[in-house]
């Protein structure tokens, strides 16, 4: 067993702040430190330069508080998370040649297409469902755009990669996870071939891909004087923050899935085999261990409490909402225009019962959000043909009581909360895992802790939910959302 004195770090850099969390080795929270961006305007590019200063800030105020706390530990290891598709061009001297191109920058819509052709027209194993929040499109845009500055471009980095290499000055290294929509092949191993030959992209460009929580080295000597951090602190390769909050929510095994509510509705998993969708609602990160984790994300979720209910009393709606559940009510609360999880529909809309108060409505909702998670798990335990054994919960939606009853009794399954689930969280239990532990499945046995197993309410509840089920889903058949063929779903 480990000394109890050992400590690890994990770090987010964010769309809005960067947050550094430090755990001892059994998962007790040692220190936690945030700081957040100057933003203003579009967020379509950011400085690096802003997140390391901020960092080195927080990991200053950290080293502080671990030394106060415990003044015997020995701080092991840190990796990083961060948002998927930000990329960064760096030049030889490992600078950034421009600001920070953001995940939810969408000027690479038109590159995301030719993008999307280029993987579909070889047979590749890779990932295909590119978009303007991926990288590989971003890639593409950039150097069309700055032709000059494309010239000069020595290496590609993730945002995750170019803290790692800030920290350790090791650069020209990735994990599975950021490289995944950057266009790595997970199942062969490599860059595929119509990268470089029909984009026409050096290959020189692309990191090296490791598995996420492999030692890349300790901290430099620059690094650790402006963070006060010891020299011998291993840097550990990091994976995306969708990935380390699966992680900190406690779905690392298979058969383990997670459910985060909060803008929408993010589903993710551990499998043993890769889940093949020719829809390609889902898609597939690689475990650390060699398993798969599966996840989509819905256009629903719990948007429209912010849009709809921002000035209300959620504390209120809550407590009317447990006195009229399980209500007779259908509800569909998407309030765009298409649907891409778990079913796939461009025309798809929201829809509400007309008539009831807004305290109704509330209800209703969480409920019809419920039935869309029941629908997500089903269509994938039909694709993949493995058991959902365990669910985990993340997200604004945990915070709610009664949500978490309707879900565990929608579901007929108990849901597991975690005492933490941040990203960060999940990135300190990343750098634990062969550093402190044999893996990741020992280091979140070993540092995750629940805090508590949400069980469904009465067998009649359960009954009533199961024909409001129905009703759901033959709604959505009913305006042609939801296709039924050969006595399944095709969502």
């Amino acid at each position: 067993m480990q000394n109890k004195q050992s400590v690890v770090i994990g770090v987010d850099v964010g769309t809005q702040g960067v947050r550094t969390i430090a755990l001892n080795d059994s998962g007790e929270l040692v220190s936690s430190r945030s700081s957040k961006f100057p933003l203003s305007g579009a967020r379509e590019e950011q400085q690096p330069a802003e997140w390391w200063s901020a960092l080195v800030s927080c990991l200053n105020q950290l080293a502080g508080d671990i030394t106060l706390r415990y003044p015997h530990a020995r701080v092991e290891a840190l990796s990083v998370t961060s948002t998927s598709g930000t990329m960064i061009a760096l030049d030889k001297n490992l600078e950034p040649l421009s600001p920070a191109i953001m995940y939810s920058d969408s000027r690479s819509k038109a590159e995301a297409a030719r993008c999307r052709a280029a993987a579909l027209s070889e047979d590749s194993a890779g990932y295909t469902a590119f978009n303007s929040s991926s990288g590989l499109p971003k890639i593409v845009w950039f150097i069309e755009q700055h032709a000059q500055l494309a010239e000069k471009i020595h290496i590609w980095a993730h945002a995750a990669d170019y803290i790692i290499g800030k920290l350790s000055d090791v650069w020209g290294i990735t994990d599975y996870s950021n490289s995944l929509k950057s266009g790595y092949d997970l199942i062969h191993g490599q860059w595929p071939g119509y990268i470089t030959e029909k984009l026409n992209l050096p290959g020189e460009w692309f990191p090296k891909v490791v598995v996420p929580g492999t030692v890349l080295g300790t901290i430099s000597t620059a690094a650790a004087a402006l963070t006060g951090l010891p020299r011998t602190l291993k840097i550990v390769a990091g994976m995306t923050d969708g990935c380390t909050s699966q992680i900190a929510s406690g779905a690392i095994s298979p058969g383990d899935w997670s459910t985060t509510i909060g803008t929408t509705l993010v589903v993710k998993g551990v499998t043993r085999h890769a889940i093949e969708d020719p829809l390609g609602r889902l898609y597939n990160h690689k475990h650390p261990q060699g398993y798969w984790m599966p996840g989509g994300a819905s256009n629903t979720g719990g948007d429209w409490i912010a849009a709809d209910y921002a000035q209300a009393d959620l504390n209120a709606l809550n407590a009317a909402a447990e006195a009229v559940i399980p209500t007779p009510w259908i509800s569909y609360p998407l309030l765009q225009q298409g649907e891409r999880f778990p079913f796939h529909s461009d025309l798809a809309r929201g829809f509400d019962p007309q008539g009831l108060t807004p305290e109704q409505l509330f209800a209703a909702r969480m409920e019809g959000v419920a039935y869309l998670e029941r629908l997500s798990y089903e269509m994938i335990e039909s694709l993949s043909g493995e058991r959902v054994n365990h669910l985990y919960t993340a997200g604004g939606g945990s915070n709610s009581g009664v949500w978490l009853s309707i879900r565990s009794s929608v579901l007929r399954r108990p849901i597991n909360k975690m005492r933490y689930t941040e990203g960060a969280v999940g990135a300190a239990v990343l750098a634990a895992s062969q550093t402190l532990y044999g893996n990741l499945e020992e280091a979140c046995k070993a540092m995750l802790r629940l805090e508590e197993q949400i069980e469904p309410m009465s067998e009649a509840i359960c009954r009533q939910y199961d024909d409001n089920y129905l009703q759901f889903k033959q709604q959505l058949r009913d305006k042609g959302y939801l296709h039924a063929e050969g006595g399944g779903e095709r969502i």
